[in-house]
């Protein structure tokens, strides 16, 4: 079956678009984005609506502008800008430097994947307000500053935001979801290749016992998360999802999680959608299940559908504690959350990964 392009290359390919097209410097862009994110997301507030009516039926979430709108949220600029209740938990840094320092102590790795905002994607559909060139330019230089600290201090991020940007109305669809808060069944596929891009390389990986899954596209109709309580209205959307399953004719089914796995995927719940079914749109068809299919193995799932700062290594520290053997088989972690979670979040706790 054919797959997305590497990041490397569709990075490439963005950074040569913008390169050689003309507009305005990408610098007097920001000032004006960013105010005019500010200015919806407080609107929103003031409202009391989670959802943002864009342009052409497009819907964003309200925390996630306002994210945008900051500038730079860590070190001494964290508790100025930070959701987070205790002024202690508000800088996102060094709670993840602690967590790569634990978990290089147990020999395991890690991946960061944040998701990247939807109006990063597609800042042209939020408002009429800012002219966006076209091609899209990158618009959240916080966000590079931070994954580049992180990187400098040993950290592996996977930034998707120019792949995103490259691939972002693809032939099975946009990237995210129109009327969700959450990336689509075509995102949840391209951000799994590029996961997989980065892990085949891995020794460990190679001696790893795989096998082929299934897949194949259907459509179906979801109702956005925000256009329900606290949204806007808008009718349903169509997507397209790659479905993933294991077994032949009548036992066929998704791919379940493996909690003894070599590689666990934790964060929040973009590593749900599609996945736990119910208010989560669909199974068998989110980023667990599409990782499945591009690596041949299942992973060990710790997603929750609240925060993927805290209460996702809350849980994380859970398994350990009913396993006392629960790292000694694990090789990789990926912590794969919505950026936003940078400020948005209840805050950045350290919280221990063994007991």
């Amino acid at each position: 079956m054919e797959r997305f392009p590497s990041a490397a290359v569709a990075a490439l390919a963005t950074t040569l678009l913008i390169a050689g097209c003309g507009g305005p410097d990408i610098d007097e862009l920001i000032g004006p984005f960013r105010t005019e994110l500010a200015r919806l997301a407080s609107d929103a507030d003031t409202a009391d609506r989670i959802g943002v009516t864009g342009l052409d039926g497009w819907v964003f979430f309200g925390p996630e502008l306002r994210h945008l709108s900051l500038g730079r949220f860590w070190g001494p600029d964290a508790t100025a800008v930070s959701r987070s209740r205790r002024a202690e938990d508000a800088d996102p840094l060094p709670a993840i430097q602690d967590f790569k320092r634990q978990l290089d102590d147990l020999g395991v790795e890690l991946l960061l994947v944040p998701v990247p905002p939807k109006a990063v994607i597609f800042p042209e559909k939020v408002s009429g307000a800012v002219t966006i060139p076209i091609p899209v330019p990158r618009l959240d230089p916080a966000h590079q500053q931070f994954y580049e600290q992180l990187r400098t201090d040993g950290v592996d991020v996977l930034d998707l935001t120019d792949l995103f940007i490259a691939e972002r109305f693809h032939p099975d669809g946009p990237l995210y979801c129109r009327t969700d808060t959450h990336w689509s069944g075509t995102g949840c596929t391209v951000a799994a290749a590029a996961i997989a891009d980065v892990i085949r390389g891995r020794a460990w990986y190679v001696a790893l016992d795989t096998h082929p899954y299934t897949a194949a596209w259907y459509s179906t109709s979801i109702t956005g998360d925000l256009t329900r309580e606290g949204g806007v209205p808008a009718p349903p959307e169509e997507l397209r999802l790659r479905g993933v399953v294991t077994g032949r004719g009548r036992d066929r089914s998704p791919v379940a999680p493996d909690p003894n796995s070599p590689i666990v995927l934790l964060g929040d719940s973009h590593n749900l959608v599609f996945h736990a079914g119910d208010d989560m749109h669909a199974t068998g068809a989110g980023l667990p299940d599409q990782l499945a299919f591009e690596l041949g193995l299942p992973l060990d799932l710790v997603a929750v559908r609240g925060s993927g700062a805290t209460p996702a290594r809350v849980n994380l520290l859970r398994r350990a504690q009913a396993d006392p053997e629960y790292w000694s088989h694990k090789r990789l972690v990926i912590w794969c959350f919505a950026a936003r979670e940078l400020t948005e979040s209840d805050g950045w706790r350290l919280v221990p990964v063994a007991p």
